[in-house]
């Protein structure tokens, strides 16, 4: 496995540079969505769960939503064209994405130059005056407004396929 391009610094520093918007708070590591709820509470905007999944021909999904976002993984894959979907491997993840598992972030998508990634984001996140994200590290949060992270995807050349959770449906 070789290293990513992107780490934390360096991906806070191509956003400084193209003009990315973003706040970025250091805080204890934070492994699943349900730790650091308080510290989450303090924080404004919404924050985010990361999926990174495969399906069964071998296709990557990233899935970006809202924390409290029920994601039915046995019909996902019919809601967004995929086949049957199952968590991506950690080697793959790293490779793909330059991230750990507990680390998982569509601030990742920076790192897949080969573009081996399909991103699927929350309708309730596209929406979202602000939302949050690990710079590539758990150990930070990155809050973005949604012009910024707009500009974000336009930057790194990403069309999300916006999926509304709650009708199962693309929007």
């Amino acid at each position: 496995m070789s290293e990513p391009a992107f780490d934390r610094d360096r991906l806070l520093a191509w956003m400084a540079e193209r003009g990315v918007d973003q706040t970025t708070l250091d805080h204890p590591a934070v492994f699943r969505v349900e730790e650091g709820l308080e510290l989450k509470a303090a924080m404004p905007g919404v924050h985010t769960k990361n999926l990174f999944l495969k399906d069964k021909k071998g296709r990557l999904w990233l899935v970006s939503a809202r924390q409290d976002t029920v994601i039915d993984l046995k019909s996902l894959h019919r809601v967004i064209g995929a086949d049957r979907l199952s968590f991506g491997a950690e080697a793959l993840l790293f490779d793909t994405l330059g991230v750990r598992p507990g680390s998982v972030t569509a601030l990742g998508l920076i790192n897949d130059a080969d573009r081996r990634v399909t991103f699927v984001l929350d309708r309730r996140l596209a929406e979202a005056d602000v939302v949050n994200f690990h710079p590539l590290t758990n150990t930070a949060t990155t809050a973005l407004r949604r012009e910024a992270f707009d500009r974000f995807l336009s930057k790194i050349g990403r069309q999300p396929i916006v999926v509304d959770f709650e009708a199962g449906a693309v929007v």
